[in-house]
């Protein structure tokens, strides 16, 4: 397993996030809240961590939904996966969604989401007039049936 050093400022009461398991491809990120939000059915908001990170060129953080959080509260997020770019250095914040039909509390240092760091690999784009074909061809959105 490859390992990367990631520099993390934590401006939050929280932990850092780390791997729950040996495992684990996410860490948990935790909402970084001076009191409990509601989320109302269908509501979406723009919930700050507190953490804010140097990621080496070539690597992305990509924030995703966490299951437990989305099955149990009906909560996900918006924007899935969301990017964090290399070069960005502003505070990771999690825009959640409320899918359920009742009110969902948020409280101060619930794990909202979580961050999976990945290599990125650059592409060059080549124009041409025509592309080759395959088996499959244009085929696409459920065309392979059911099972």
């Amino acid at each position: 397993m490859h390992k990367i050093f990631v520099s993390v400022v934590n401006k939050s009461n929280n932990q850092l996030p780390a791997y729950a398991t040996e495992g684990s491809a996410g860490m948990d990120i935790s909402a970084n809240l001076p009191h409990t939000i509601t989320l109302q059915s269908l509501e979406r908001t723009l919930v700050p961590t507190g953490l804010f990170i140097e990621l080496p060129d070539g690597y992305e953080a990509q924030v995703r939904p966490r299951s437990g959080l989305a099955i149990k509260q009906g909560i996900t997020c918006l924007n899935s996966p969301g990017t964090v770019d290399s070069d960005y250095r502003g505070e990771i914040k999690v825009i959640l969604i409320n899918l359920s039909n009742q009110a969902q509390d948020i409280h101060p240092g619930d794990r909202i989401a979580q961050m999976i760091i990945s290599r990125v690999e650059k592409a060059s784009l080549r124009l041409v007039h025509q592309l080759n074909d395959t088996q499959r061809g244009e085929g696409g959105f459920g065309h392979t049936g059911k099972n």
